[in-house]
């Protein structure tokens, strides 16, 4: 990786010798000769790394370090210093210092740690560039629903802190985003966030993937291996389908939620860890403890904050919602939008029950956007579980007397303009031909929620608001 670095050190035939040897590493650096001009520098250009004296003119090194921090600058800073203390690297680690080597500069050492310092940055930075790109396609709101809107109100309580959160729900509702949306929110979102999926890890490879193995411990161990938590420090790990762990694994683990430490698989020395843990969870754990599958004692230690999310059925007015922004998400990958729903579409999509939750419903629109030779999306686009959604409702209405058919069709029609204009009730009126109070009327009469009106503005382009 090809870093920028800035040397700031008062002499000269060492700002010289660090500048060819970068250039021969393959780095572009510059070099300044004190603090001030430094500081400077460093506010003008984002430099990936800082190569800093601690004795010089003027501001001193701690003193540039603390003046960086103070002004958020992102650069990992290696101090070089002749007068070398343990005082010193604690004073200059605290400030932010990355590391701390002794002139004269030892080009081996010096190689060792600019290499490690930036497999880091790019480690951190893929991982935000991730997280960015995850909000990006999922959106940092979860619905707006009243029951997201609670969840959103407990991730906001809850993120500041450090405590373990477990969060339940059926297979797709979107238990990984409420994670995501956790570390996000929380003083460690500049950390890494682990994905864990606990029923994909061989039982066998089980304890290794996540705390670790020392050489030798099992065949083919062939070098020693960090787990999953060590990646996890100063961040946040998430630990899904934590209801399908074997016992000698929960017991591990129990004792690493009390104690934070754990040892590598064939390992004797005690490793300590600051990460924070969450856990999901589509099976009911009350279950598997009377059953004697699941450790109450591990149960509760993970049950501290509970955050259960309801299915799609149960919160159906996100339906609009999610449909525009993974409407809008499909549509762009693929080239082709602005893209629309057909009326019964749309209508199918409030109706159905989506066993498959949020997860279903993006793959859903996906396909028909793949599949879609025009920019409607027709019925006919739609996969076989919801085509028999659509011949249902045709059934539904001729089976009902004629004034019963005439006022669900309308419930239907109404429900079908909402959906289109993403709750927003003056649209929905244009759509239909009607006034506003005229809609307003028929949907008390009808028995519609009206409580979508808000959606207007997250839905509009250029609103800024998320949508998933």
């Amino acid at each position: 990786m090809k870093a920028t670095v800035l040397i700031i050190d008062d002499d000269p035939a060492l700002r010289r010798a660090l500048e060819d040897r970068l250039a021969f590493w393959g780095h572009e650096a510059d070099a300044v000769a004190d603090g001030t001009a430094g500081l400077a520098s460093a506010a003008a250009r984002g430099y990936d790394l800082i190569l800093l004296d601690l004795s010089m003119p003027g501001p001193s090194g701690l003193d540039v370090l603390a003046e960086l921090k103070r002004r958020n600058i992102d650069s990992d800073v290696i101090v070089l210093t002749a007068h070398g203390t343990v005082e010193a690297a604690v004073a200059a680690i605290r400030l932010g210092a990355a590391d701390f080597l002794q002139k004269p500069a030892d080009f081996e050492l010096l190689e060792a740690a600019i290499v490690r310092l930036l497999d880091r940055r790019r480690l951190l930075h893929a991982n935000r560039a991730l997280v960015e790109r995850r909000e990006e396609e999922t959106g940092a709101v979860l619905g707006e629903s009243p029951q997201m809107r609670a969840i959103q109100d407990t991730i906001r309580q809850v993120a500041p802190t450090g405590s373990t959160v477990l969060i339940v729900g059926e297979s797709g509702v979107g238990k990984h985003v409420v994670a995501e949306a956790i570390h996000r929110e929380s003083p460690r979102a500049g950390g890494p966030f682990v994905y864990v999926n606990m029923v994909a890890l061989p039982d066998e490879l089980a304890e290794s993937i996540l705390f670790g193995h020392e050489k030798g411990a099992f065949t083919g161990a062939v070098a020693r291996k960090d787990g999953k938590l060590e990646a996890a420090a100063g961040g946040s790990i998430f630990l899904d389908e934590i209801g399908d762990i074997t016992p000698a694994l929960q017991t591990k683990l129990l004792h690493f939620l009390e104690t934070m430490e754990f040892e590598r698989v064939g390992g004797t020395r005690t490793l300590r860890v600051d990460a924070r843990v969450i856990a999901a969870t589509n099976r009911n754990l009350e279950e598997a403890i009377a059953r004697g599958a699941f450790r109450p004692d591990l149960y509760y230690r993970l049950n501290v904050i509970r955050i259960e999310v309801p299915p799609l059925r149960e919160r159906r007015e996100d339906i609009p919602l999610l449909t525009a922004r993974f409407l809008e998400r499909h549509g762009r990958k693929v080239g082709r939008w602005p893209l629309r729903l057909d009326p019964s579409v749309a209508q199918i999509f409030q109706s159905f029950d989506w066993p498959g939750n949020v997860r279903q419903l993006n793959n859903c629109i996906e396909r028909i956007v793949v599949l879609a030779r025009a920019d409607t999306l027709t019925p006919d686009l739609l996969p076989p579980e919801l085509s028999q959604e659509s011949g249902a409702q045709a059934r539904d209405l001729e089976t009902l007397p004629l004034k019963e058919a005439m006022t669900e069709y309308k419930r239907r029609h109404i429900r079908d303009a909402l959906a289109r204009a993403g709750g927003n009730q003056t649209r929905a009126a244009a759509i239909l031909g009607l006034q506003r109070t005229h809609l307003n009327r028929l949907l008390k009469e009808l028995g519609i929620d009206s409580g979508r009106s808000g959606l207007a503005t997250e839905l509009d382009p250029g609103s800024g608001g998320d949508t998933t």
